[in-house]
């Protein structure tokens, strides 16, 4: 590291440990790695330490770092319009709604604009409670949904319990996942009848006159890449259509190309009242999220003031670039890119990992999102850490993470599992390189198991 780089370093360093406050961490106890820039689906440091982005940030930049069309395009909006108020019809706002309401399914035509995912999760909630006039809300164990005030009640893992009020009227069930079974189940057809025979217990004994809406991520981000089997996410709509409940659907993390389709849901063709989305929409490029409205919900504010709003909904900065992130992902086939990469790449190279490593106890995804059930008997499936394992507890999880980073790639790891959600137009060269990475990191994971 030459000498200007080493006083970059330092001038980053210690501006960040003297001014910011981290999220989720113990301030005094963390050193966060200083990125000097990014391209593809590379980031480095100051000390050309290279890495290959397995976690898409924070799953999403699905088209990857520094793409020149969305930043060409982000410019050239700064230039033209940087800033205006809500409240205006903007060209730039106006095409973002419309290329996303082309994409999503049935006639959620409308679009209420957020800043991130979290606010969108707010107001789609917000939105229910109005068109019901209920005040319940049924969510999932093993999910994630944001860290404002009703998101975070609503998420089912342990990020919860340091904010949790117990006031906003949720009220948690068990989602399906064979692997775990809260259900004893030993099929997938046997989990989806019986998680969703605990859906219908827990909405009845409830009492269905006072539950707004059910919120579900279309697959399982956080708590490890959940894919619902088939069947689930269609008995959860007609549960709501019986009972007259609000479905909504959060894809947040998957939407976009994520899974290889526009939206998560068109695996099971479910068209659900509201989706939730952000992340992908602009590559993470300029924060954006929104809500996607069906024409039964949108009608009950057609005459009738919507309680809400924000500053910065729909910033047309932000909008252009949705509009050009879009655009992109249509005219380079990256949605596409995203199926066939798991299809043919990832998944078959993971489960080659499964069948090497006895550390690994299940793989599951689609697209360009996957996660490695790290265990420390296959047999009896105990994880290879304790859930919520911090500390000593976690020094396997943490062995695993530093190795992956020795080699050159940067993890997302997540309780005893690694999440593997590279770029969505990752080249088939950086997925073997990052499966070699892997199956080098895997031996440690390996050594740590009882």
């Amino acid at each position: 590291m030459n000498a200007e780089a080493a006083d970059a370093l330092a001038a980053v360093k210690d501006a960040d440990r003297k001014h910011v406050f981290h999220s989720w961490s113990a301030q005094e106890l963390i050193d966060p790695l200083a990125v000097a820039g990014t391209e593809g689906s590379y980031f480095w440091d100051y000390q050309g330490n290279r890495f290959l982005d397995f976690s898409s940030a924070l799953v999403y930049t699905n088209i990857g770092y520094q793409h020149p069309k969305v930043t060409a395009a982000i410019q050239e909006q700064a230039a033209k319009l940087c800033t205006v108020a809500p409240g205006f019809a903007v060209d730039v706002r106006s095409e973002a709604a419309r290329l996303i309401a082309e994409r999503t399914p049935g006639d959620l035509d409308k679009i209420f604009f957020t800043n991130a995912g979290a606010e969108a999760v707010e107001n789609a909630v917000r939105m229910a409670r109005l068109h019901t006039g209920r005040p319940k809300v049924l969510s999932a164990y093993r999910s994630y949904h944001g860290a404002t005030s009703t998101a975070i009640n609503l998420t089912g893992d342990a990020r919860r319990f340091g904010n949790d009020t117990a006031t906003a009227g949720v009220v948690h069930f068990w989602g399906p996942f064979t692997y775990r079974s809260p259900f004893y189940a030993a099929t997938d057809a046997e989990e989806c009848e019986r998680a969703l025979r605990h859906l219908e217990d827990t909405i009845v004994f409830e009492g269905p006159q006072s539950i707004a809406a059910i919120i579900l991520e279309t697959v399982g981000g956080a708590p490890g890449v959940l894919v619902h089997p088939d069947g689930y996410l269609a008995g959860v709509r007609e549960l709501c259509d019986r009972f007259g409940i609000v479905f909504v659907l959060d894809e947040i993390m998957v939407g976009f190309g994520r899974t290889g389709k526009w939206f998560a849901s068109e695996h099971w063709d479910v068209t659900p009242d509201l989706i939730c989305f952000a992340k992908g929409v602009t590559s993470g490029y300029v924060p954006l999220g929104g809500v996607a409205i069906s024409a039964a919900i949108a009608e009950t504010f057609a005459r009738r003031p919507y309680p809400g709003g924000l500053t910065y909904s729909g910033h047309v900065l932000a909008c252009g670039a949705a509009v050009a992130t879009i655009n992109v992902m249509e005219e380079e086939g990256i949605v596409e890119q995203s199926a066939r990469t798991g299809a043919e790449l990832l998944g078959p190279g993971l489960r080659a990992l499964a069948d090497k490593h006895p550390s690994v106890g299940e793989v599951r995804g689609l697209g360009t999102f996957w996660a490695l059930e790290l265990v420390r008997d296959p047999r009896t499936r105990e994880p290879l850490v304790p859930y919520n394992a911090s500390g000593a507890d976690n020094a396997p999880m943490a062995a695993f993470g530093a190795a992956c980073k020795k080699g050159g790639l940067w993890p997302l790891t997540a309780g005893n599992r690694i999440h593997v959600a590279p770029p969505c137009n990752i080249t088939p060269q950086d997925v073997a390189k990052g499966l070699a990475i892997l199956d080098e990191a895997l031996s440690v994971a390996d050594a740590h198991m009882a």
